[in-house]
């Protein structure tokens, strides 16, 4: 036996799920072609609007794996590991 903790079930039961997530996929996908709509991972960005400057003080978090941008160059506040690193400040305006 390749998997001795599963029994035959599990094998079609597995792929009925795979193939209902598959069907749904492919039938969003055909409501958002006649709607003329995109998908959420293709929705427009506001920061891709002003040409990718951010408008704050970027910073990034190694232990939750993420950014934020804030409006004062304090470091934000937030649960667990303290761990923030500015990325990026903010433009400075012509002079």
């Amino acid at each position: 036996m390749a998997h001795p903790g599963m029994y035959r079930g599990d094998r079609r039961r597995k792929e009925d799920a795979r193939k209902a997530k598959q069907e749904a996929k492919r039938a969003r996908k055909a409501e958002r072609a006649e709607g003329g709509a995109s998908g959420p991972e293709i929705e427009a960005d506001p920061e891709a609007s002003r040409g990718g400057v951010p408008s704050g003080f970027v910073w990034f978090s190694p232990s939750k794996g993420r950014t934020v941008t804030t409006s004062s160059a304090a470091p934000p506040v937030a649960e667990g590991v303290d761990d923030w690193a500015l990325v990026s400040e903010p433009p400075r305006p012509a002079s």
